[in-house]
């Protein structure tokens, strides 16, 4: 459980989230909530109402952050107890929300710590300075040095913005003609070697600098085949099939190695006939609802301890169980308007389901985009292994329908046919 009292926590509010309204419901006399105001089409107004209760302030995008930071210091000076802890789950907020920090004289990340964390080739020297293997990775700008590199290591590559999250503008390049259409000029980007082997997830709760735990995910399919189709899903390993690796050993060197007090870390590698390679890492939540896969696998308070991690206190991880727990988001297959998807209730009835959200209804206009977090809703999963929670995954997918009518209507006096019903492939699944 969240420990009662103690210190305010001033918590970056730029989207809905699982973390967000746990903190919300338990938390409701020390949480403060900041606010973008550049992002405030992304806060629903169902969000707005389910927060209303907490005092929020809203940086204004039209003015310097200096400015802004001063105004927030007098306006937190009059609430009844000004926030001392600062927590930022967002990926793409991490240099803006730890700046404003900063200069609110808050907790927060160097502008050297969010580069390892934000920037993936800064990330993956840092990982090489701390003795860690990594795949081969360069910068690059122009197409003949995306070839150069090619030369070198081979094809297929993995292309990517340095600052990228959820898979966003990251590609698979298997020749030169998979450059066509890409602009190399407009963002920063790498390339990287393609590597095989099996690909992990691992979380982890930090308090002063220490790793207080370290939770394992199995991916039945990698995050590029997702966004791709593939099956959309994470499952935490409270089990022996965990990977045979000192994951809080390895979290621990790295946490060090940057100098990181407190927070919670999300890490992906790869083992590859038993030689770990790092891949990336991220101080904040994990994506999706992978951190409530932890609570659902070891039967704790996940969000209650990364709340006190956040405000200075050291949780007490009491696990009430061991077994494995997985989100599976369910398919978003397009665009358009939703003529027809199936009920929760009916999800939970699938064996091993014990949660079921769905984030969109009839007759709500919704749009897919090329992102691992792409869905119209998830559920959670549990069984007694990998095996089977996937084995379950598969059945609610069978059991799940989304129907769409196009966002363009053919320009025809001809009513167009139903738009079929998308049942998610599984092809690539363990």
């Amino acid at each position: 459980m969240t420990a009662p009292g103690g210190p305010v926590l001033l918590l970056v509010d730029d989207r809905p989230s699982s973390f967000t309204r746990h903190a919300a419901a338990t938390l409701p006399e020390h949480l403060v909530l900041l606010r973008f105001e550049e992002l405030r089409a992304d806060l629903s107004a169902d969000h707005l109402r389910r927060t209303a209760h907490l005092p929020a302030f809203w940086v204004r995008a039209d003015r310097p952050l200096e400015r802004e930071a001063a105004r927030y210091r007098d306006w937190a000076a009059q609430l009844p107890v000004a926030p001392s802890r600062f927590c930022n789950p967002s990926e793409p907020r991490q240099a803006l929300a730890h700046r404003f920090a900063a200069l609110a004289g808050l907790p927060h990340l160097s502008g050297q710590q969010v580069a390892w964390v934000r920037d993936k080739a800064a990330m993956k020297r840092r990982f090489r300075e701390l003795g860690l293997c990594t795949a081969e990775f360069a910068p690059v700008r122009t197409a003949a040095e995306v070839n150069w590199f090619a030369a070198r290591h081979g094809w297929p590559l993995v292309l990517k913005p340095v600052d990228s999250f959820a898979c966003v503008d990251t590609h698979r390049l298997d020749g030169p003609w998979a450059l066509d259409g890409i602009d190399l000029t407009a963002r920063d980007w790498m390339v990287e070697q393609f590597l095989g082997g099996t690909e992990w997830e691992v979380c982890a709760i930090i308090h002063r600098g220490e790793v207080l735990d370290a939770w394992p995910s199995a991916m039945p399919c990698r995050p590029l085949d997702i966004v791709d189709g593939a099956m959309n899903a994470n499952i935490s390993v409270g089990t022996e099939e965990a990977p045979p690796v000192d994951l809080r050993a390895l979290l621990q060197r790295i946490v060090t190695g940057m100098g990181i007090d407190h927070g919670y870390a999300h890490m992906e590698f790869f083992l590859i006939d038993g030689r770990l390679y790092a891949g990336e890492i991220g101080l904040r939540l994990a994506g999706c609802e992978i951190p409530a896969n932890h609570g659902h696998a070891y039967g704790f308070d996940v969000f209650g301890a990364t709340l006190d991690v956040y405000r200075d206190i050291r949780p007490r991880l009491s696990y009430r169980q061991r077994r494995c727990a997985g989100d599976l988001l369910l398919p978003l297959p397009g665009s358009g308007t939703v003529r027809r998807i199936t009920p929760a209730e009916e999800l939970l009835r699938v064996p091993g389901v014990v949660d079921a959200v769905l984030k969109v209804g009839v007759g709500d206009a919704v749009s897919a985009r090329r992102a691992s977090h792409n869905s119209s809703g998830y559920v959670h999963v549990v069984g007694a292994s990998i095996e089977e929670v996937e084995r379950r995954m598969r059945e609610v997918l069978g059991a799940f329908t989304i129907e769409l009518t196009p966002a363009i209507e053919p320009a025809s006096t001809i009513e167009p046919p139903p738009a079929p019903a998308h049942r998610a492939a599984t092809e690539g699944v363990r």
